[in-house]
């Protein structure tokens, strides 16, 4: 009896909400950003060229860049180590962030900061922050600041699951709710904090819920949707900018990579990350969109990946002939004068 031929694996449908098709090559070309960026990223880890430690953003870029969307001009932002991709998002030169990453004089912070202490107050960037959680009181601040000016502005404050127990998110949780602060918390849901399941370490697993007690309201989102991030963004900074107060997004997504760099990621089977893959890339579903509604061709579509890849390579090239910081740099930016 002859062999059937494997099926190739179907897609589960998605809603496509309504997005111009100008919107939706953007979205295409700045997911595509971060993904080649990321790849670049790791391969200049392993020739050695960045130190230290160095978290990949791969299979969560429609989290960010959906988000952005749905930002306006004199909004802030501020995140954790897995901060590449918004930097990107946010208009940050790709040259200044691998010059940074690589440690050299010409990254955003003179080669000090490396993959986690990177900000730009020129794009509203405030962090990349290094330890677990402590990002999160600090947005609470920039949202104080916000109703302090009276600007309109929210800030959009970023976390994983693994820090989602963390106390000081429940202070700032408290602070941002009493006081009516504009903050959106993003909780960026990838299922591992580093390398223990969300299972294994939260006794309620529905992170959207957990400001319940401060009466902070919450959504669920697919965050492997750029266009359900959007929606859900423009739905979180109106509620904010409204003065009700803070909101909780909890974006479902799946970083590919291990935890960092250093990480085998031998807790999760290859099967696992292969269908998500398969199933749920951000990247493919909008290429697929772009194809399907004869928005672009494929060969449209590599034409984008070949100019995107033409920035990435100028990055790396920028920063590694950048020159290592002078040693004098230890002394620069320690103390702000009042």
């Amino acid at each position: 009896m002859s062999k059937q031929p494997a099926s190739k694996p179907r897609r589960p449908a998605r809603k496509k909400k309504a997005v111009d098709s100008g919107e939706l090559i953007q979205f295409y070309r700045d997911m595509l950003m971060i993904r080649r960026f990321e790849e670049k990223a790791g391969q200049l880890y392993g020739m050695g060229l960045i130190g230290g430690f160095c978290h990949l953003y791969i299979g969560q870029e429609a989290v960010i860049v959906g988000m952005k969307a749905a930002a306006e001009e004199q909004d802030t932002v501020i995140t954790s180590y897995r901060d590449h991709g918004h930097m990107l998002a946010y208009g940050m030169d790709p040259k200044g962030v691998m010059a940074e990453l690589t440690g050299r004089e010409g990254g955003y912070s003179k080669g000090k900061g490396g993959s986690m202490h990177m900000f730009s107050k020129d794009c509203g960037f405030y962090g990349g922050h290094g330890i677990v959680g402590a990002q999160v009181p600090l947005g609470a601040g920039l949202a104080f600041a916000h109703k302090y000016k009276g600007d309109n502005g929210v800030c959009c404050t970023y976390f994983g699951d693994g820090a989602v127990n963390q106390g000081q998110v429940y202070e700032a949780f408290n602070m941002a709710a009493l006081w009516k602060l504009p903050v959106v918390f993003v909780v960026e849901n990838n299922k591992y904090g580093m390398g223990t399941s969300i299972e294994r370490a939260s006794a309620t697993v529905e992170l959207a819920n957990r400001g319940a007690a401060h009466g902070i309201p919450g959504i669920q989102v697919n965050g492997m949707d750029v266009t359900e991030v959007k929606e859900a963004g423009l739905k979180a900074n109106e509620h904010c900018r409204s003065g009700k107060g803070p909101m909780i997004l909890e974006m479902k997504t799946y970083r590919y990579r291990g935890h960092s760099m250093s990480d085998p990621a031998k807790y999760r089977s290859k099967e696992e990350v292969q269908k998500i893959r398969s199933e749920s890339d951000p990247i493919d579903f909008i290429k697929m969109r772009l194809v399907e509604e004869k928005v672009l061709d494929e060969a449209e579509l590599k034409e984008i990946d070949k100019e995107v890849k033409a920035v990435v390579a100028e990055a790396a090239r920028f920063a590694q002939e950048s020159p290592e910081p002078n040693v004098s740099e230890l002394y620069t930016d320690i103390v702000a004068e009042a």
